[in-house]
């Protein structure tokens, strides 16, 4: 494969019945954008594809755009470079993600321009229960698993940096590493 390899990571897709987009469809809409080596990891809108583009803003104004017209939809994407990706699983805080029994894990991938430490201030926590920490270009939040009825984890919609990002729990990170 020739050029940058990326990951895009769509919100908004295939949750609650909206925004319904076949992975096989996404996968052929990539590769008409030109791409190469496309491929997809579940439901949720993972697309990993090789790209001569270096400027990722001129990439993600023209992937948001392409999928806005074919879908129909507002299509706002988070677009990672694979060695980003890489530095997101390497600088996880310590013995994140592993206490799967005991806690949940997700990943906040930010779009570009939107500050980790600015936005880290703004997640509502409960106290012993939740747990965030900022990575490069990424918030980790984790919740105990036996009080998560509890977490303050789904207020995140309703606050004004939401658009701004998609979350992937933890498991789907790692798994974005191999695809």
């Amino acid at each position: 494969m020739e050029g940058q390899k990326y990951i895009a990571l769509l919100r908004g897709i295939n949750v609650g019945g909206n925004n319904i987009i076949k992975m096989t469809d996404l996968k052929s809409c990539f590769e008409a954008m030109g791409f190469t080596g496309v491929s997809t990891y579940i439901q949720s809108g993972n697309v990993s594809f090789f790209s001569g583009e270096r400027d990722k803003a001129k990439l993600t104004g023209k992937i948001e755009k392409e999928l806005s017209e074919r879908f129909t939809y507002s299509s706002l994407i988070v677009l990672k470079t694979y060695l980003e990706l890489e530095a997101i699983v390497a600088g996880a805080p310590a013995g994140f993600g592993t206490s799967h029994g005991e806690y949940k894990y997700d990943v906040m991938f930010l779009r570009e321009g939107l500050s980790a430490s600015d936005l880290r201030t703004q997640i509502p926590l409960e106290e012993g229960v939740d747990q965030v920490w900022q990575g490069p270009g990424v918030i980790y939040f984790s919740r105990l698993g036996s009080r998560s009825s509890q977490s303050k984890m789904s207020r995140i919609i309703t606050m004004s940096f939401y658009r701004e990002i998609t979350i992937r729990n933890w498991n789907t990170t790692l798994k974005l590493l191999s695809f």
